[in-house]
């Protein structure tokens, strides 16, 4: 299997299980519904785990474009490999989603709140701020980083890395994910939006393309200060790039909090039961 076919291959099997639990607990008529967040931040746990399982031996198991950018630059992947990697990933991403919404194909029509659809797809704030928004996406996947290098700078039993990895993703789940629901990757939540804006969901509502940048550009800038920070200070290798990019990061938050925009990017709504 090629690298490419890989990590599209691996997101889509990541949303798969992902967006699946959401519809589950959250869909009208589903079995599982009001399953609640432990549930949700538990399953997104092995659904990573499973999905690094399966692709992990080909490709290295990304699967999110915080990581791919991240590993490249601290020096552990190839920046020229990037663009195929982040394209397979936003693919996975938007083919995870549209099985997740054949698999519950009756359930749509079933479910009259357009804000729970969309919540199987992407995220959304529970509080509509910018600026918070913004540091807890950044916050989340900048752990995320930290972690994923500390677990590989660990010895385990082979096999148990990614179950490993999927441990963190409930941890960050389940202490941070409430203000946004823990994006913490663009493909899981771009990905899928662009499912939901494509397909023939009934009654879905508008897909909030006006929110959708902050699932992406805070997972970017956490995950890339996350991986030069980790660099910095485990490794003791301080760089050129860790300062430009603490300086960027944190002028792009200082930009955001001062403009004082909230409340404006998100739908008039919130979901019970998003990620």
């Amino acid at each position: 299997m090629s690298t490419f076919m890989a990590e599209l291959i691996g997101t889509m099997i990541l949303i798969i299980f992902g967006g699946g639990v959401v519809a589950n607990v959250s869909l009208n008529k589903s079995k599982a519904q009001g399953g609640g967040w432990i549930v949700v931040a538990l399953a997104w746990g092995l659904a990573v785990a499973m999905a690094v399982y399966a692709v992990g031996s080909f490709s290295g198991a990304h699967l999110n474009p915080a990581v791919t950018l991240g590993l490249a630059s601290i020096g552990e992947f190839a920046w020229g490999d990037v663009p195929a990697y982040i394209l397979a990933q936003m693919i996975g991403g938007m083919l995870g989603g549209m099985v997740v919404y054949f698999h519950f194909l009756p359930h749509w029509k079933a479910t009259d709140d357009p804000a729970v659809k969309l919540g199987v797809f992407s995220t959304d704030p529970a509080i509509p701020h910018t600026f918070s928004n913004l540091l807890s996406e950044f916050i989340g996947t900048a752990v995320l980083l930290v972690g994923l290098l500390s677990i590989g700078a660990n010895k385990f039993s082979d096999g148990l890395n990614p179950l490993i990895v999927g441990f963190l993703i409930v941890a960050i789940g389940l202490s941070l994910g409430g203000p946004t629901g823990y994006a913490i990757n663009p493909a899981r939540d771009l990905g899928p939006r662009i499912a939901h804006f494509i397909l023939p969901i009934p009654g879905k509502g508008s897909s909030n393309w006006t929110y959708s940048w902050i699932p992406v550009a805070g997972p970017v800038l956490g995950g890339v200060f996350g991986a030069l920070f980790y660099q910095a200070v485990f490794t003791g290798k301080v760089t050129t790039l860790f300062w430009i990019w603490t300086a960027f990061s944190f002028g792009i938050l200082a930009l955001t909090f001062f403009s004082g925009s909230k409340g404006t990017h998100a739908l008039p709504y919130g979901a019970e039961i998003e990620n």
